[in-house]
């Protein structure tokens, strides 16, 4: 039976926390007890210690099976600052390295060892493993074994079997991106029966959600970000050589930026990773391909220049920002062809009908999203099954969008989509719609059409917007299997009979966040910090990193910063009481961080 007070001294003597976070305690609780687990926390909750403490207090090894090499990397990396005998065998080393790591776990001088699923699952390693005493096994980001998932991955597919080679052991999926049916599909192939469920919530209150249609998108992303210069963030574009185009763009208006995208060589994607990671201030313009496992705390934005594939990859994307529950916030803008485009990539996926209606059913609820009229993070909530109040930290809770009556105008659009055979896209029906008698609206006889200038009145930004909403409606869809027209849907064909009814929003440009937005407990703590020893603790930071060849952030967080700062402690006894010192890091750390604060609080009282 492990003590009840030895998780709080290895969580304060290894991790240097006080205190767990909300929602850690439970989950640490029945990893301990040997009960499968399933726990389900919002980006930057600190999901991973729910598996690390377990694992150095059960005895043996732990398994912690990773798909990326960085996010290895990463957290070995920060477990080996704290003190923690931790190491991965991946393809990014050589093999003699590989065997060097394997010989320290055979020999038992491991408490984890990460491993890719292609690596763990090899009837040569699960043999070897099965010799060792394992503590437990922590499947990180387990929402891709689900094929219901948003980033399934047919490798993680074998892990199914772990349960029955590894009898006994207690088993984790741990991941911030799972609704229902991905929880109950994760837990059917990865956990035992009756295993714990832990979902702390999906809310991250400190990022400002925004959407926005797609006009001119390059002004609209300059515009965005001319006001955050000096700040890192991402900009997702759906093509490979997008990404290009837009880094090139924004070096050319001043902005430090690279592309990322998996068509690269692996090296070059390395360094892009390295840099980002690493550099204060840095735009990353990005395929969804970057991102997973990137645990850089200071993103303060997400910019979505095209339509993400879903709801859930949405969150996922969205969720890179304010891993430091500073204030970030994320943009979308969106159009009808990017509405086309993502259901022709469903289609042309070749996967089971079952997934393709599920990916649909994703994208229906991420358009939704995008013309929500009220609150968006409790449309965002909702569909992971979770209630909120209106956030006031969203584009329509601070300037809500006017809904008008508009039946007769989405009458007209529909009457136009059918008399046209429902075969062309929104352009030809605004052309047609606003009376715009075009070569290819004149060859196809459609200038005789009664709806021929019927929509006159409007312009053809607000017939875009009325089609956009029609189609989030469900009442026109996009015919991804023939010409990719608009068709009316049977509730479409419903809203020409009386008694029907259609409202419309009025768009309008996205609403800049109004002061700051809800952030964590003490994230206004620099404020009352002195500045420049907290630039200077900073430097100090980045050198140390940059000599052991780590991320800054690894050797201490912004936030421990703050409050060597804030305390200015001038004792090794109270440099151990600061927020993530642990027994390591005060050993390795101490020393040069005491001399900066002595230097710098003399310098501050010469005359």
């Amino acid at each position: 039976m492990i003590d009840g007070d030895a998780k709080h001294r290895v969580l304060k003597d290894v991790f240097g926390f006080a205190g767990f976070r909300a929602g850690q305690e439970e989950v640490v609780d029945a990893l301990l007890s040997g009960q499968d687990t399933l726990a389900v926390m919002p980006t930057g909750a600190g999901k991973s210690l729910c598996f690390q403490l377990p694992a150095l207090l059960r005895g043996g090894m732990a398994i912690v099976v990773s798909p990326l090499i960085a996010l290895m990397q990463d957290q070995v990396a920060a477990l080996k600052l704290a003190g923690v005998a931790a190491d991965a065998i991946h393809s990014g080393k050589d093999r003699a390295a590989n065997v060097a790591v394997w010989r320290r776990a055979a020999a038992g001088r491991l408490v984890l060892l990460y491993l890719s699923p292609e690596r763990l699952m090899t009837p040569r390693m699960l043999e070897a493993l099965t010799r060792r005493e394992i503590a437990l096994i922590a499947v990180d980001e387990a929402h891709c074994i689900s094929q219901w998932g948003p980033s399934f991955r047919p490798e993680y597919a074998a892990l199914s079997g772990l349960r029955e080679r590894f009898p006994g052991v207690p088993i984790a999926g741990v991941t911030a991106t799972a609704d229902v049916a991905t929880r109950a599909d994760i837990c059917d192939r990865l956990l035992a029966s009756g295993a714990a469920l832990f979902v702390s919530g999906f809310d991250r209150p400190n990022i400002h959600l925004a959407a926005a249609p797609k006009t001119r998108p390059t002004a609209q992303l300059l515009a965005f970000l001319e006001r955050r210069r000096g700040e890192s963030g991402i900009v997702y574009y759906l093509s490979r050589r997008g990404t290009e185009k837009v880094a090139g763009l924004l070096r050319d208006n001043g902005f430090p930026a690279v592309a990322y995208h998996a068509g690269m060589e692996a090296a070059a994607r390395a360094e892009c990773q390295d840099r980002f990671v690493t550099e204060s201030g840095l735009v990353m313009a990005a395929t969804v391909a970057f991102g997973m496992g990137i645990d850089k705390p200071d993103i303060r934005f997400v910019f979505h220049y095209d339509l993400p594939a879903g709801i859930e990859a949405y969150y996922q994307e969205i969720g890179r920002a304010g891993r430091d529950g500073a204030p970030a916030e994320a943009l979308m803008i969106y159009g009808m062809d990017d509405i086309a485009k993502r259901r022709a990539f469903i289609e042309e996926t070749g996967a089971e009908d079952a997934r393709k209606r599920r990916d649909h059913a994703r994208l229906d609820a991420l358009l939704s999203y995008c013309e929500a009229a009220s609150c968006r993070r409790r449309a965002l909530l909702a569909y992971f099954g979770e209630a909120a109040a209106d956030c006031g930290n969203c584009d329509v809770c601070r300037d809500p969008a006017p809904l008008v009556e508009a039946t007769e105008d989405a009458r007209a659009a529909i009457s136009a989509v059918l008399g046209t055979r429902q075969i062309y896209g929104s352009q030809h029906i605004v052309d047609i719609l606003r009376g715009k008698a075009t070569d290819r609206v004149a060859r196809a006889g459609h200038d005789r059409l009664p709806m021929f200038g019927a929509g006159a009145g409007l312009a053809p930004e607000e017939w875009r917007g009325i089609l956009r909403q029609l189609v989030a409606a469900g009442h026109l869809r996009i015919d991804v299997g023939g010409y990719r027209g608009l068709e009316a849907t049977a509730t479409g064909r419903a809203l020409l009979a009386p008694g029907g009814s259609f409202r419309r929003r009025v768009d309008r440009r996205p609403a800049r966040p109004a002061g700051p937005a809800p952030a964590r407990p003490g994230a206004d703590a620099r404020d009352a910090a002195d500045a420049g020893l907290f630039d200077a603790l900073k430097q100090l930071r980045l050198g140390l990193a940059r000599e052991r060849g780590v991320p800054a952030f690894l050797i201490f967080s912004d936030r421990t910063l703050e409050d060597l700062a804030r305390r200015r402690p001038t004792t090794r006894e109270d440099f151990a009481g600061v927020h993530g010192v642990g027994a390591a890091k005060l050993r390795d750390f101490a020393g040069p961080f005491l001399a900066e604060i002595t230097r710098h609080s003399g310098e501050g009282r010469r005359p």
